[in-house]
């Protein structure tokens, strides 16, 4: 019998997946919040398999309070970097993640939404509205910013930062420069895109969308002297990880005008929000729901699922991080 313990509810998909298996007994944390790592522990402990969640620090201490049989922890999440890899591999733990292009669509569909929400002063206006300040049509009355033919900044092209240069492209017929660090010529042909430092992408870019994993390179990789490059008229969006960005350092940007705006849905300190930044009209802020639609967010369930299955079928999980 594989014992399977799920830190939080997470998509009936997923969970009723892995219940079928014959010989898999699988049990679910009942507090619907985030545990700490003596919970994880005390809750999975004697556990063949841990579905974590990219709110779960999951590191050796936990690993070694669950036992020696644990076999894989299934991350639900596009990101890892909650887990210590070394600490697994020292373990001969298997890890896996849910990506998926149900996850980058809608996670660029997001992307985009900040894009025109900021861009657009949507909330601004709504907001403006609610409160009784609207007299009538007026010529200079909240005035905002067109997206079309501007220029994008992709900093990052995994299938999230493709699938956002697509909407941009054939949506919105805007140019694209990119940074990565690896050039691919055919999506240059494809989407007539340019390959850029990135200093010179945050110099020219209209709108800087960043798509970067979590890593000590990309820590902070916005920070005031990049925000100093950009235009005075860009706008930032991240859906990435939160401290890729320095929010102290991009409250001031945006309270100065050193930048137009911010569209953000993930935090540096998060569920924490730097002080000052809720109060800035001109960012647009959600509370980490990228990929919170259905039909994603139960893809990932399934996808999870079918890496813990496939560990225990004695095949190589679909998803498995080297």
């Amino acid at each position: 019998m594989y014992k399977i313990f799920i830190t939080r509810r997470i998509p009936d998909a997923g969970i009723e997946m892995l219940k079928k298996q014959k010989g898999f007994d699988v049990k679910v944390s009942p507090y619907d919040r985030v545990l700490s790592k003596r919970e994880i522990i005390k809750m999975a402990r004697g556990c063949d398999a841990l579905l974590s969640l990219l709110t779960d620090k999951i590191d050796g201490e936990v690993m070694d309070g669950m036992g020696k049989q644990l076999k894989i922890i299934a991350n639900y999440a596009v990101g890892f970097n909650n887990i210590d890899l070394k600490a697994a591999k020292e373990r001969k733990i298997m890890v896996t993640n849910t990506p998926g292009p149900e996850i980058s669509e809608s996670v660029a569909e997001h992307t985009f939404a900040l894009m025109l929400a900021i861009s657009k002063r949507l909330v601004e206006s709504d907001n403006f509205l609610r409160r009784g300040k609207y007299k009538g049509w007026a010529p200079m009355l909240l005035l905002d910013t067109d997206v079309h033919h501007k220029t994008l900044g992709v900093v990052g092209l995994g299938a999230i930062g493709r699938s956002v240069v697509e909407r941009a492209v054939k949506g919105f017929k805007m140019k694209v420069v990119y940074y990565d660090v690896k050039r691919d010529k055919a999506f240059e042909k494809e989407y007539k895109a340019k390959f850029v430092s990135l200093k010179e992408l945050l110099k020219t870019a209209d709108f800087v969308s960043l798509h970067v994993p979590l890593l000590p390179s990309t820590t902070h990789l916005i920070g005031k002297k990049e925000l100093e490059m950009m235009k005075k008229s860009a706008f930032l969006i991240n859906t990435a990880r939160g401290p890729v960005i320095d929010e102290k350092a991009l409250v001031l940007a945006l309270r100065s005008n050193k930048i137009a705006g911010a569209g953000l849905d993930v935090y540096e300190f998060e569920p924490k929000v730097v002080s000052g930044l809720t109060r800035l009209s001109n960012t647009v802020l959600t509370p980490h729901t990228a990929s919170a639609t259905i039909e994603a967010r139960s893809a990932m369930a399934v996808a999870a699922a079918k890496n813990i299955i496939a560990a225990f079928r004695g095949k190589t999980p679909p998803n498995l991080l080297k």
